[in-house]
């Protein structure tokens, strides 16, 4: 039992007297009654006398009852009690008795005709409903129960169903409920061809590329959205609304209607649905600038130029400048092909001073990348020609013509903010011909990450890195192909890149890397976060030269706009010192 005293002062305008109430009822009941009942509502009116608080007094037991109905008990005592002494003061008791649960419930689905190759799941649909036999009977669950079940016919082939008809009977004696819901379908209907509106610059194929609807595909709110989406993610555009163009058909709608009325028999389909685009273009060119700190490549100013139109692709530049690495890269688009591939390529140069190795790259590289969100691929080419200093000696120059070909599967219940699933990405290459290449190699990596809730405000993170190179000398082999661990996402605790193998006073890449990490986070807000973990990993040349150095610490999470921000102090074992660590988002 809760109970709450409600100080309700009232100053009446003639007598100026007041009143005080308390409510004593369960929490969550109390809750209702303090944000519902009129002894509570109209305390604050000036214009309260005694005699209007005696007619709501009156009122309280019966708007009391229906009140607590809502929240399924139909049987409550209720006692008032109203103290003229002193101060006055109003009690109110409430004893909800044993609340109404359902007894039955029964869905009618009317019309929902389909094809025998493709029938509409009326099994499933009833399953999914909401307020099953024996929950207790809440008039908001009850009318959320309706919703959902309607919401769930009109995403689908029937955006046209109805609910003709819905009845609770309660039985207040037996503390029964009997549901009885009718859902008409309406007329089946399907996409037909394709409208595109507000293209100045692109040709339609940009759009049309994307479509992942077919004419003669059943109707379907989700399919909708992901074109939307597709489309809104190529930065073409300003503005994308992909909608099902309903006034095509209104014609036929409003003389279905007036012959259904006069009993005429009606089809259970309805002409295709043209599919409608509406975009409004991106502005052809974008630069902008700023600056920013990373933990592990320190102060940063960059630079962005876009240009959407560069003979029909899409340009991205960028120019960064960062206290332990610089690097300018351009790189060019084509729009979607219709099998769905993703082409691109570019060319970048970059400087790279870390752990007492110098290192000069020029590249140019082409990919194609194809699949989905859950599942992604890819195969790339590059020209990489490297210059090499360590310890302050030019040590070594190379080239390469490595071939990569990476896969990445995701399945995590939100992709900006996971809370449960896994992400794995792996990657296989090499210069496998003496072409542009000083020496032969193979590479491979495998890297992945689990989510998995303990409780609704803790998680438990998991995350592993391995990799591999395969060469007959390391030598003509570029520092770039070669592994290293320590930062923000790797081994925290440590330098970015700080752990591998020494040479001198340097750190440099070697064959083999193994990395994890274990993190647990508690969520006492929403949006705020805490952690602690433990992360263990190294590079090394050979397998059995692999020394795990460890860190552990504890950390502050953001969920943020842009993604999950990261802040973490760790202490490197192997160092004997703390580290402040930075991230934005996760990997993958």
């Amino acid at each position: 039992m809760g109970c709450a005293a409600l100080l309700l002062p009232l100053m009446a305008a003639a007598q100026g007297w007041q009143y005080t109430v308390r409510i004593n009822a369960p929490r969550a009941l109390e809750t209702l009654l303090e944000e519902n009942l009129d002894l509570v509502r109209f305390r604050t009116n000036p214009r309260m006398d005694r005699d209007q608080l005696q007619r709501m007094l009156r009122s309280a037991p019966e708007q009391i009852k229906t009140l607590v109905a809502t929240a399924g008990y139909y049987t409550p005592a209720v006692n008032i009690r109203f103290e003229e002494s002193g101060t006055p003061s109003v009690t109110v008791d409430v004893e909800p008795g044993e609340p109404v649960l359902v007894g039955g419930v029964e869905i009618e689905l009317v019309g929902f005709d389909s094809t025998p190759a493709a029938p509409f799941d009326k099994e499933a649909l009833k399953d999914g409903w909401r307020l099953p036999a024996g929950a207790v009977f809440r008039q908001d669950e009850w009318e959320k129960a309706k919703r959902d079940l309607l919401r769930a016919v009109v995403q689908t082939r029937y955006p046209r169903a109805q609910m003709t008809s819905s009845e609770a009977v309660v039985d207040p004696e037996t503390r029964r409920a009997l549901l009885q819901v009718t859902l008409d379908s309406g007329p089946e209907m399907r996409f037909g061809e394709l409208k595109v509106e507000g293209l100045r610059r692109y040709p339609e194929s940009v759009v049309r590329n994307l479509n992942p609807v077919k004419p003669g595909d059943y109707y379907s709110e989700a399919a909708l959205q992901a074109f939307q989406g597709k489309l809104q993610d190529t930065g073409y555009f300003a503005n994308v609304d992909v909608s099902a163009d309903l006034s095509s058909v209104l014609g036929e709608q409003i003389e279905a209607a007036e012959d259904k009325a006069e009993g005429v028999p009606q089809p259970s389909t309805m002409p295709p649905l043209p599919l409608l685009v509406r975009v409004v273009e991106n502005k052809r060119k974008n630069a902008s600038v700023g600056i920013g700190f990373s933990t592990n490549t320190g102060a940063r100013a960059s630079g962005t130029y876009d240009d959407l139109n560069v003979f029909g692709l899409k340009m991205k530049s960028a120019l960064t400048l960062e206290t332990k690495r610089q690097s300018a890269r351009s790189d060019f688009y084509f729009p979607t092909t219709a099998d769905g591939y993703n082409d691109s390529f570019g060319a970048a140069v970059e400087r790279k001073d870390i752990e007492g190795e110098i290192t000069r790259t020029a590249s140019v590289a082409a990919k194609r990348a194809w699949g989905t969100p859950l599942l992604e691929r890819s195969i790339s080419i590059e020209y990489l020609n490297e210059s090499k200093t360590v310890n302050g000696v030019a040590s070594a120059r190379s080239q390469s013509l490595p071939i990569t070909y990476a896969v990445t599967w995701r399945k995590v219940d939100n992709l900006v903010f996971p809370t449960k699933g896994y992400v794995l990405n792996a990657t296989l290459g090499g210069a496998l011909l003496p072409v542009l290449t000083d020496e032969k190699f193979i590479r491979a990596t495998a890297r992945g990450i689990t989510y998995r809730p303990l409780s609704p405000h803790t998680t438990v993170i998991l995350r592993a890195e391995i990799g591999a190179l395969a060469s007959a000398s390391q030598d003509g082999v570029p520092a770039t192909y070669l592994f290293r661990a320590g930062g923000d996402n790797s081994v925290r605790g440590y330098a970015y890149q700080e752990l591998g193998v020494e040479r001198g006073d340097a750190t440099v890449g070697g064959r083999y890397l193994a990395t994890a990490s274990a993190e647990y986070q508690y969520w006492f807000k929403p949006a705020w976060g805490a952690a602690v973990f433990y992360d263990a990993g190294n590079a090394a040349n050979s397998l059995g030269g692999i020394h795990p150095k460890s860190g552990y610490g504890v950390g502050a999470r953001y969920k943020s706009p842009v993604g999950p921000i990261n802040v973490d102090v760790a202490y490197g074992h192997a160092i004997g010192k703390a580290r402040l660590h930075f991230s934005l988002g996760f990997t993958f």
